[in-house]
């Protein structure tokens, strides 16, 4: 069963398309305006092995916050769909990636129940044109509307680019391991029968 999907969403902030592919390579095509945030998108694809086209137009003459949000909101909604009833897939995933001298461990779990929590520290105010607290509206979005309990932690770091580097790859390589299929999972992965 082939597990893409394409969506859209559009506001009177905001006008986003996208397009996921679960079971991809990692081929990303994205303009989302922001080049730093661009960036972060093409490596979650790339390490989760999904590909991914976003086309976003939003207003950033007031700052970044409505379209990385905004991605984040239509990316978890194209997840949740794509992945269906989830059966037979193995739900968690967890992965520690580093980036030089930072390193960030990321844990899944595609149970269907949203949570975030996010540990980390940023020294700047922005990496390139995005604002590093937008990184955390990301991951918000993406875990309420995804459903999905999303814990990043950076045990370490100093450079801002590599510790927002180290999160992404995490989290694609985390997303990776939920979302595979194990022909021994009869159903869901829950005693309850429904995730």
């Amino acid at each position: 069963m082939a597990r893409n999907v394409e969506l859209s969403r559009k506001t009177a902030e905001t006008d986003i398309w996208l397009k996921l592919e679960v079971d991809g390579s990692g081929r990303s095509a994205v303009n989302t305006g922001t080049g730093f945030f661009d960036h972060m998108l093409t490596l979650l694809s790339k390490h989760g092995l999904m590909d991914l086209e976003i086309k976003a137009e939003g207003d950033l003459e007031v700052d970044a916050h409505h379209t990385v949000e905004d991605v984040g909101i239509v990316f978890g909604q194209a997840l949740r769909q794509a992945l269906g009833d989830k059966g037979s897939i193995k739900r968690y995933g967890s992965a520690n990636v580093p980036m030089d001298e930072a390193l960030a461990m990321v844990s899944v779990d595609l149970g269907g129940r949203p949570y975030l929590v996010f540990n980390a520290k940023f020294t700047c105010e922005r990496i390139g044109n995005m604002e590093t607290e937008l990184i955390e509206e990301f991951f918000r979005a993406v875990s309420v509307n995804a459903g999905m309990n999303i814990h990043i932690n950076v045990l370490y770091g100093s450079n801002n680019h590599h510790i927002a580097e180290a999160i992404f790859k995490a989290f694609g390589r985390a997303l990776d391991e939920a979302v595979r299929t194990d022909s021994r999972i009869r159903g869901v992965m829950s005693t309850k029968g429904v995730l």
